[in-house]
């Protein structure tokens, strides 16, 4: 029976997926619906696909109300994206965080970046730092941060939209924008310098409720006007806030690896770390969690690099009928040496200069996958050891379900507990807990039993290839 008023809609606007659940008030999932998203092309840039999202998830909701009384709404997406809007509208489409810039532009923002010991943001390609995006907004359109203008991070756009109510919050301002100085808890120098903190909206919780569904999405989606829509949070602190809902995980030293278009490593330290000492040039940065402390991170795009080794017709690594036959292939694959080194998503990762290549691949196709799920295992090995990671490692996410990758990973960190994350711990199972902090999860993290194969051979001829 589900209890009245006790339903949660959670909106996950990814980088690949959009995904729209429903759940119960104790943490059950009713619905789920998905949609890949698309990159509209320029010009004058490739942009997010927001009319299609919005389409989307509009009818997504229309058929939820009809399966019970919506009580709430959580937002969710990916961070390196924003919104400007002026006069109640949208003022042109977001930019993808993918779309180039030209050469003379970007040398003239990287001049004018804030040092990373002052905002733990590296100086990322393309539009990954929101300020680069910003920063070519204003060269097309030099009034388009103009007074009256407000930037709008992704989550918070949503929110915008069903509310009207406009909110900054610090998990997708502080994710690698350029925009926020962690030490300060409040807008770095270049984003004060530029105007650009002007246009902020003022700074709410992630858990926040900003207001309830205006009339005008009630008669659109059929949700009564009571819906209560929550500030929203960036997707990969969303897993974090869910995986720290586990009461056996409390106090200590927890890194969670959160998969998908992004391999995201997050390390809630269980004393303090120094951030200074983070590599700047190997992609690693600082988050900040809902509560606005400090995270430090690394990250790869490791679901972008294995479609790309895979092939997009190729079965998933984490294709459930294919486990056994990707593990009984590992065997093969460390007698032949075969090795992929990286990277295939050029400027990012622990490796951002290297030129991925492959070494002693086979014909056989299943050989070829185990050796991309050994692949994503090394290069989150070292994209662990970089932020210190220590204790606990929980893996969540879609490639949660590659057991050769997650029974690698727990081979190569045996100082480490390795579990997995069950499949509705996911970020959704975060945003949950912005509605109700005392929400305990409906299943229990699973122990990755290591390999009983020793990789350390293998990892050791695989690093000095790859340059590490």
């Amino acid at each position: 029976m589900v209890r009245p008023g006790g339903l949660t809609v959670v909106l996950d606007v990814g980088k690949s997926l959009s995904k729209l659940s429903l759940w119960t008030a104790d943490g059950r999932l009713l619905e789920r619906r998905s949609r890949p998203n698309v990159r509209v092309k320029g010009p004058p840039f490739d942009s997010l696909d927001v009319e299609g999202i919005e389409a989307w998830f509009t009818a997504g909701l229309r058929e939820f109300a009809r399966l019970g009384s919506v009580a709430a709404i959580v937002p969710v997406a990916h961070g390196a994206a924003a919104a400007i809007v002026r006069d109640g509208q949208l003022h042109g489409r977001p930019m993808d965080y993918e779309a180039s810039t030209p050469p003379e532009r970007r040398a003239s923002y990287e001049s004018s970046r804030d040092p990373f010991a002052a905002t733990g943001s590296p100086l990322l390609p393309a539009g990954l730092n929101l300020g680069a995006q910003l920063d070519a907004l204003e060269a097309l359109d030099p009034g388009v941060l103009a007074d009256g203008a407000t930037l709008l991070t992704w989550p918070q756009y949503w929110a915008w939209r069903l509310t009207g109510v406009a909110a900054a919050e610090v998990t997708s301002l502080g994710c690698h924008t350029d925009l926020w100085c962690p030490s300060r808890a409040a807008p770095s120098m270049l984003a004060v310098r530029r105007g650009w903190a002007a246009r902020l909206p003022p700074l709410r919780p992630a858990a926040a409720v900003l207001g309830t569904l205006t009339p005008e999405w009630a008669a659109r989606t059929g949700l009564g006007t009571d819906v209560r829509v929550h500030c929203g949070i960036h997707d990969s602190n969303a897993a974090l806030l869910g995986i720290r809902g586990y009461a056996e995980l409390a106090g200590r030293d927890l890194t969670v690896l959160s998969t998908g278009t992004w391999f995201v490593a997050m390390r809630a330290a269980a004393t303090p770390v120094d951030l200074a000492a983070l590599p700047e040039s190997r992609d690693c940065l600082v988050n900040i969690d809902a509560a606005g402390r400090p995270i430090p991170s690394a990250r790869f795009m490791g679901g972008r690099e294995i479609e790309r080794l895979a092939g997009a017709d190729a079965p998933g690594l984490d294709a459930e009928t294919d486990q056994p036959a990707l593990l009984a292939a590992l065997p093969a694959v460390l007698a032949r040496g075969a090795r992929i080194v990286p990277t295939f998503a050029p400027g990012t990762g622990p490796f951002p200069r290297g030129v991925g290549r492959e070494t002693a691949i086979g014909t056989d196709a299943t050989e070829r996958r185990a050796t991309i799920a050994l692949y994503a295992a090394l290069v989150a090995d070292v994209a662990l050891e970089l932020i210190g990671a220590r204790e606990c490692l929980v893996v969540e996410g879609r490639f949660a379900r590659a057991q050769l990758l997650v029974r690698a990973l727990a081979s190569l960190r045996p100082a480490m507990t390795v579990y997995v994350a069950p499949a509705d711990s996911d970020v959704s199972y975060g945003a949950l807990r912005l509605v109700d902090p005392s929400l305990a999860p409906m299943t229990a993290l699973r122990p990755v039993a290591p390999l009983a194969i020793d990789l350390r051979d293998y990892r050791r001829a695989w690093r000095e290839e790859a340059g590490a």
